[in-house]
């Protein structure tokens, strides 16, 4: 069996603190596909598309990772793609109560799937996709926030030819 896990999130946009989670999860896993859900209560400052691009241009290269969208629910996500493991970040306490209370739901609703908690490096706990979406919305520059081969302003402002 193929260890094959999901990373579930909106990545709106993907942060150095994703990144790391994904870099780490690296030895643990066969293959790990970055998941860009579709979050109905949340309106996206990125398109899919761009956020998509965003990320496969971060792991270009790199067989053991994919991207992909999804707009049903997680758990079928991860059955559709073959997954076992469900990969999630914790930054702070409070992530930790509302990852275990939807872990236990899909553990119930697709037992079959394992969630797997990874604790954000302290140097990332501060770094979250609101706070980097805020920072740009004031035309901050965010590139101490974002990995550094995604140029945030190329989504912003679309070169002309």
């Amino acid at each position: 069996m193929n260890r094959i896990a999901v990373f579930p999130g909106s990545f709106d946009p993907f942060t150095l603190g994703h990144e790391s989670i994904v870099l780490r999860a690296m030895g643990l896993f066969d293959k790990i596909i970055i998941g860009i859900g579709d979050n109905n209560s949340k309106t996206a400052f990125f398109t899919g598309q761009q956020r998509l691009d965003m990320i496969r241009g971060v792991f270009a290269g790199n067989e053991k990772v994919e991207v992909q969208c999804y707009s049903d629910l997680t758990i079928d996500f991860c059955r559709r793609v073959g997954a076992h493991f469900m990969l999630r970040g914790l930054r702070t306490s409070s992530d930790f109560e509302y990852e275990k209370a939807i872990a236990q739901v899909n553990q119930v609703m697709l037992p079959e799937v394992e969630s797997v908690f990874m604790l954000t490096l302290p140097e990332h706990t501060s770094i979250n996709s609101s706070v980097v979406r805020e920072v740009l919305r004031f035309g901050g520059d965010v590139s101490k926030f974002v990995p550094s081969n995604i140029r945030i302003r190329d989504y912003l402002h679309p070169q002309v030819p």
